[in-house]
C-alpha cells in the first residue's frame, strides 16, 4: 500500500475516534450526533480534491466490509431473552408501528414509482431506517447495492425530517397527542422501571473504560467472532444467485448475530454496541467521501416527499390506530421514537415525557426493530421489485 493510501485509511479509522471524543465534550455536538458529523466531514473531504488518485478502491473496500462487521457487534449486546419475558404491551406497539411503516412505504411507492429511480431500493432503506435506524439503513445499502449518491440523499432527507420530528416530540408532542389519545396510567402493581436498572448509557452511549484490559481483550474476541461471522456468511451466500448474494450475506449475518446474543459469555462482553457504532461511523465517513456534492445539489422533491410520507404518515396512522385500541399517548410516542430514531433516543424522549416507566417498552420496540429490520427491509424491497 502506498504511503498516501495508508494515510487515507488511517484518516478514516481515526477521525470517528476524534468525533466521538468531541461529541462527548460538547452538548451541542451531542445533539447534532456523531453520524451527521461524520457525514459532513466525509462530504468535505471527498469534494475538495485532496484524496489521492485511486482512493476510490480503498473507500469502496471500507464501505463494503464495515457494515457486515458492525452488525453482529450491535446484535451481540441485545438481551433478547430478558426483553421477551417483559414484553407486555410493547409487542402490540411494535406490531402497530411496523404495520403503519409498511403501509406508508407501499403508499409512497405507488405514488412515486415513476419518478424515483431504483425506488424499490429506497423502499428497502426506508423500512430499514424506520425499524432500526442508521445501522439497518446502512445494511440495506449493502444488501441492495444502493448507489452512493442515492444512499446519501435519502439519508440526508431522513435526518433533516428526523430532526424536525424529534424537536416536535421533545417540545409539544405529548400535549398534541393527548388531544387524541388517553393519558398514560401507571400500573398499580410491580416495581417501576428505573433508568439505572437498564444501564442505558453504558449499553448504548458511553465509551468510558473501553480500553481497560478487562473490557478491551474480550472486545477483541467479539470483533474476531464478527470477522468469522462475515466469512461464514460470505461462504454461505455463494450458494445463492449473484443477484441475491449481498442480501443473503446480510440475512446470515443478522441471524448469526441474534443467535450469538443468546450465548451468555458473548452477551456479557461490554461495549460491543459501541464498537459496532464506531465501525458504522467509519462507514458514514467513507461513503460520504465518495458522494459527488454537485449531484446532491439537484433536489429530488419526489424522494423528499417519499421520506416524509414514510416518517410522518406512519406516525399519524399509528396515532389513529392507537385511538381505536385506546393505547395511551406516551406508549405511542416512545414506540414511534424507538422505531424512527432508534433505541439510544428512548431515554431522551422518556425524560422529555417525564415518564421513566415507558423506557422498557421503548427499548423492546427498538431492539426488536434492530433484529427484524434487515429481514423485513430485504423482503419488502424484493417484493416491490
Amino acid at each position: 500500500m502506498e504511503t498516501s493510501m495508508l494515510v487515507l485509511v488511517i484518516l478514516f479509522i481515526t477521525t470517528p475516534i476524534l468525533v466521538i471524543y468531541i461529541e462527548g465534550k460538547y452538548a451541542i455536538l451531542k445533539k447534532v450526533g456523531a453520524v451527521l458529523i461524520c457525514y459532513g466531514i466525509g462530504l468535505v473531504v471527498g469534494n475538495i480534491d485532496i484524496l489521492p488518485e485511486g482512493a476510490d478502491k480503498y473507500q469502496d473496500i471500507l464501505t463494503s466490509i464495515t457494515i457486515p462487521l458492525a452488525l453482529p457487534l450491535i446484535l451481540f449486546s441485545m438481551d433478547v431473552k430478558k426483553w421477551l419475558k417483559n414484553a407486555g404491551s410493547a409487542f402490540s406497539s411494535l406490531a402497530i408501528g411496523l404495520f403503519t411503516v409498511l403501509v406508508m412505504i407501499f403508499v409512497g411507492y405507488w405514488i412515486f414509482k415513476d419518478s424515483i429511480n431504483d425506488i424499490w431500493k429506497v423502499s428497502g432503506m426506508l423500512v430499514g431506517v424506520y425499524t432500526g435506524g442508521t445501522p439497518n439503513m446502512a445494511a440495506m445499502k449493502t444488501a441492495l447495492d444502493v448507489p452512493q449518491e442515492l444512499y446519501i440523499l435519502t439519508h440526508t432527507y431522513e435526518m433533516m425530517l428526523g430532526a424536525i420530528y424529534l424537536v416536535f416530540i421533545l417540545s409539544i408532542g405529548q400535549r398534541v397527542f393527548l388531544w387524541i389519545l388517553p393519558a398514560y396510567k401507571s400500573p398499580n402493581k410491580g416495581p417501576k422501571v428505573q433508568v439505572g436498572e437498564l444501564h442505558l448509557e453504558d449499553d448504548f452511549e458511553s465509551y468510558d473504560g473501553i480500553f481497560t484490559k478487562k473490557t478491551f481483550l474480550p472486545l477483541l474476541g467479539a470483533f474476531g467472532l464478527s470477522v468469522a461471522i462475515l466469512g461464514a456468511s460470505y461462504g454461505l451466500s455463494r450458494f445463492f444467485s449473484p443477484e441475491f448474494a449481498n442480501a443473503a450475506i446480510i440475512i446470515f449475518i443478522t441471524t448469526f448475530g441474534v443467535a450469538f446474543s443468546f450465548v451468555p459469555k458473548i452477551k456479557a462482553i461490554k461495549k460491543t454496541f459501541q464498537l459496532g457504532m464506531y465501525i458504522i461511523l467509519i462507514f458514514c465517513l467513507a461513503v460520504a467521501s465518495m458522494a459527488d456534492v454537485s449531484k446532491l445539489a439537484d433536489i429530488s422533491f419526489s424522494l423528499f416527499y417519499y421520506v416524509g410520507i414514510a416518517m410522518f404518515g406512519s406516525h399519524i396512522l399509528h396515532v389513529l390506530i392507537a385511538r381505536i385500541f385506546k393505547i395511551d399517548a406516551d406508549t405511542v410516542i416512545i414506540s414511534g421514537s424507538a422505531l424512527i430514531c432508534s433505541p439510544p433516543f428512548v431515554p431522551v424522549v422518556a425524560a422529555a415525557l417525564k415518564n421513566k416507566e415507558i423506557i422498557l417498552t421503548g427499548m423492546i420496540v427498538g431492539v426488536a426493530g434492530y433484529a427484524i429490520g434487515n429481514y423485513l427491509g430485504i423482503f419488502i424491497a424484493y417484493l416491490l421489485k
